[in-house]
């Protein structure tokens, strides 16, 4: 059995490559560049977000205030930022599927939020997720729900009503605080490491008042088997085991430190690598380098790009070349008939030149195929198409092997998603090619929910 400490190690190195591939700069400072001329349906664009809510139909069926204040959340929405903090399972760190998550509530408070229009964003079920697509809507009630989604109704563990700063440009700053991020170390009487004790009181404060309870208790989920009740009498909390499903429940962004306050306590990321406005608030006093370009493939100059840069390779004793030729890889040090004659070799199941095996090695199963797979699996298509590219040249065709596998199951789960948004598919996926990690496989309801 693993000890808390290799436990908190191997959640903090999985958020590590989080941070690296789920949200790409790109991503960042597009939809940043958008977001602030108020084009927030551009900034959702580019963040891969689906916008299933018209402002007219809003206006015809709950008025037009609350239309206004919705218009106005929308323009202050940070899609990359909302990406950023949106839960996420394990092993591969994808966003929770088939979740509703409520950002913000215009009605009067009340348990569940039955009755008052909610701003919710969803992520589809596992077979659904290609690209890694969040969408907008507006539910009101059991009317609003999506037949194909799994659970199309807000999940009162995960809400982002009461933390706002999660998703909402106007209040990022607020992440320093709430997260316990100014004080120099974890509550030493809280459960556990990682957990904000000291913010709960606060945190339940403000769900009794949004819930509109009277009751003086709230449960705190800390794990599968895990549970507290943190009781007020007076102006003192205390917590104690034990559960109940008829108490408000402390949403999850409450009950944990989040994982970029750990991250940077741990030293495991520097501010610069973090999104720019959860660095401003964790970080403030960090030099405010926006976040590398270089640490995509497609994002170097064009002198740093690895294709463009000769390999080498032992080839009958002598150290060869192979690099991009109009636009391929190919070996520089054999003359054309030289490699025709030892590629018909080849077909004539002879062995070829090292170098020869090396581009087909290439193409197969390359070094970077897990860094590859990586971007594919969070969605980042033009970072994929990018690396492999800068790896073979834009003008190569790719052989049969693994990283070709890889592309062609990247599209077939598209087809899945498009299928899965259109209503076309129910709730059945559509087969996979890659039996190891195939869609079928992804659980709606994940054994391994990574918690923050």
């Amino acid at each position: 059995m693993r000890s808390p400490a290799a436990n908190a190690d191997s959640r903090l190195s999985l958020w590590q490559r989080v941070r690296e591939y789920a949200v790409p700069p790109d991503m960042i400072q597009a939809a940043t560049a958008r977001r602030s001329v108020g084009d927030w349906a551009g900034a959702c664009a580019v963040t891969r977000v689906d916008v299933d809510l018209s402002l007219r139909a809003v206006v015809h069926r709950h008025g037009r205030e609350l239309a206004a204040r919705l218009r106005d959340d929308l323009r202050h929405l940070a899609p990359d930022l909302l990406r950023w903090h949106l839960p996420r399972t394990a092993p591969d760190g994808l966003l929770r599927p088939g979740l509703t998550v409520t950002l913000a509530r215009y009605g009067p408070p009340g348990r569940g939020g039955v009755g008052a229009a909610q701003l919710v964003a969803r992520t589809p079920p596992a077979w659904a997720d290609a690209g890694q697509r969040i969408s907008l809507a507006v539910w009101a009630g059991p009317g609003d729900d999506v037949a194909a989604h799994p659970h199309p109704r807000p999940d009162r563990r995960f809400r982002l009503d009461l933390h706002r700063h999660l998703w909402d440009a106007r209040r990022a700053g607020e992440l320093r605080f709430r997260s316990g991020a100014d004080l120099s170390a974890v509550d030493p009487a809280g459960p556990a490491h990682g957990y904000p004790a000291h913010r709960w009181p606060a945190e339940a404060a403000l769900l009794l008042r949004a819930e509109d309870s009277t009751g003086e208790a709230v449960a705190v989920r800390l794990g599968p088997r895990r549970r507290l009740i943190l009781q007020r009498r007076g102006d003192e909390w205390t917590a104690r085991p034990g559960r109940s499903t008829a108490l408000p429940v402390l949403p999850d962004a409450a009950t944990r430190t989040p994982p970029d306050v750990e991250l940077l306590r741990h030293r495991m990321i520097e501010p610069d690598r973090l999104h720019p406005l959860v660095a401003s608030a964790l970080a403030p006093d960090a030099p405010t380098t926006a976040r590398a370009r270089a640490d995509r493939p497609g994002d170097r100059p064009r002198a740093d790009r690895p294709g463009d840069r000769a390999r080498l390779v032992d080839c009958r004793g002598a150290r060869h070349r192979i690099g991009l030729v109009d636009g391929v890889l190919a070996p520089l040090d054999h003359d054309p008939a030289e490699v025709r004659r030892e590629e018909l070799l080849a077909t004539l199941t002879g062995t070829p030149l090292p170098c020869l095996r090396a581009i087909d090695e290439a193409h197969r199963r390359p070094d970077s195929l897990p860094d590859i797979r990586a971007r594919l699996d969070h969605g980042d298509l033009p970072g994929a198409v990018a690396a492999v590219e800068a790896l073979l040249g834009p003008d190569a065709l790719l052989r049969h092997g693994e990283l070709r596998a890889e592309l062609e199951d990247a599209a077939l789960r598209r087809i899945s998603h498009g299928l899965f948004r259109a209503g076309l598919a129910g709730r059945c996926p559509v087969p996979s090619t890659r039996d190891p990690r195939s869609a079928s496989d992804r659980r709606s309801h994940p054994r391994h929910a990574l918690f923050r």
